[in-house]
């Protein structure tokens, strides 16, 4: 009677709801992100109920879906609870609208405990005037700082949109192909492909024990220019900048390219602005003829009346007139070697002149003639100098 009457009951439960992909809530976050992500990397598109519960383009909801598979791709281990599940998604979309998250949240069934605090720090603010783009980069190796003006940065593809909207495909290719490749153990084939990837701007790098995706920038300080390694304190002048940068992450308002198509821009790090760091303790020189920002000036003022850093010296040899005295003498170099060729090349033609005269003809008349022939390729060379 009692087995009776406990079946009667079960058979009274209520039947646990559904999420919109017809998924009991226990087991959807986790079934249906892997299923929508894992269709979405072979067909790039995304989930048709979606758009119920978003605002935002088609194109804005693939952009996500690029940003999620590439947080999920990279996660180690992959989330196993909902509640994990939901937190890659908070962290690798913390960039869209909130209104936007909720209804991911919503669609997935997520647990809102993972929603991230509202705040106004998801509002764009105005860039300066100038500025093209911002970039976070990921921290910066001391090996990839060239001199006091320059340094070579990575950002993490997941961690901007920008970024990530202008991944090229065959990129993305390589990278399947190189899981691929890694999941049948051919590790010949997954090596040249992240070589392939480093060629093309690209670089998996270990993060916090996980690999990621970042994009490689060549940056160059806007308005300072630093001594050469090869100067008078150009060492002192790039350990400078390794002690603000080195091993952290900056953030570079971008204003253009130069004509080495480096990235020029302000840099800060910490909240500090380095530039004004390299000037004020006299690591580098403001570089007027592309900067006119008084301040500049000012800072560079201040370090050479208490002679710090390179001013310690009464007269500093100013880096832009090193390199184009560098210049020069390379080029005169290049044109005393040339030279030396064509006459060691006229001189070596002039005795196979003689020699040729000499044992073949025997006559006098023709040996001078090759000597004048000689003499007159000489005097058209140095005409032509």
């Amino acid at each position: 009677m009692g087995n009776i009457l406990r079946s009667q009951k079960q058979q009274q439960k209520p039947q646990e709801p559904v999420d919109p992909h017809g998924l009991k809530p226990a087991t959807a976050a986790i079934a249906a992100l892997t299923r929508d992500l894992r269709s979405f990397e072979s067909s790039s598109v995304v989930p048709e109920g979606l758009g119920q519960h978003v605002t935002s383009s088609k194109k804005e909801q693939i952009t996500w879906y690029k940003y999620m598979s590439e947080a999920y791709r990279t996660t180690a281990p992959s989330p196993r609870t909902p509640a994990e599940a939901a937190q890659l998604v908070a962290t690798a979309l913390n960039w869209i609208p909130r209104v936007d998250l909720e209804g991911i949240f919503e669609f997935y069934n997520f647990p809102t405990s993972s929603l991230p605090a509202a705040s106004s720090n998801h509002l764009l603010t105005s860039l300066p005037a100038g500025v093209q783009f911002v970039l976070n980069t990921l921290p910066v190796n001391v090996n990839c700082i060239g001199d006091g003006d320059g340094f070579t940065a990575y950002v993490a593809i997941r961690d901007d949109p920008r970024e990530l909207a202008n991944v090229p495909q065959e990129v993305y290719e390589m990278l399947t192909a190189r899981t691929k490749a890694r999941i049948r153990r051919d590790y010949w084939s997954a090596d040249t492909l992240r070589s392939t990837l480093d060629k093309s701007g690209y670089k998996i790098i270990i993060c916090s024990g996980n690999e990621i995706l970042a994009r490689k920038y060549r940056i160059r300080l806007r308005g300072v220019d630093a001594p050469e390694l090869k100067m008078p304190y150009g060492k002192e002048s790039k350990n400078a900048l390794e002690k603000l940068i080195g091993g952290k992450s900056t953030k570079i308002y971008v204003y253009g390219q130069d004509q080495f198509e480096r990235y020029v821009g302000d840099i800060y790090c910490d909240s500090v602005f380095i530039q004004e760091e390299m000037l004020r303790n006299g690591h580098a020189w403001h570089f007027k003829n592309y900067d006119r920002r008084p301040e500049f000036s000012a800072w560079e003022r201040k370090a050479r009346a208490a002679r710090k850093g390179l001013w310690a010296s009464r007269n500093p040899e100013k880096p832009w007139h090193w390199r184009r005295d560098e210049r020069n003498e390379r080029h005169g170099t290049i044109e005393w070697e040339t030279l030396f060729t064509k006459v060691i090349a006229c001189f070596v033609a002039v005795a196979e002149r003689l020699f040729m005269g000499g044992l073949l003809l025997a006559r006098r008349n023709l040996l001078k003639l090759a000597i004048l022939l000689g003499l007159m390729e000489l005097v058209i060379i140095f005409m032509e100098q």
